[in-house]
């Protein structure tokens, strides 16, 4: 899954949302329509995302797209 369907975030899909946050934050916790993904950081960006129809919420992906720059910004530095 490549991180380049961030690039329009009002046209992602869901389940392309699913399987990249599984890629860098592991499996969620469900709980009902939510999706919740653990991170190694305390406070924002969270990740919490669910379904809009087929597709993910453009807020959600924006907040996918800042906690995996952030992510990768800490594996820069280890």
């Amino acid at each position: 899954m490549n991180k380049d369907i961030l690039e329009n975030p009002k046209n992602v899909k869901f389940i392309d949302l699913l399987a990249l946050c599984d890629k860098y934050f592991g499996k969620p916790r469900i709980s009902g329509s939510h999706h919740i993904f653990k991170t190694p950081w305390k406070g924002d960006p969270r990740i919490n995302i669910q379904k809009d129809g087929k597709m993910a919420k453009p807020y959600q992906v924006r907040m996918v797209q800042k906690a995996i720059l952030k992510m990768e910004a800490l594996d820069n530095e280890n």
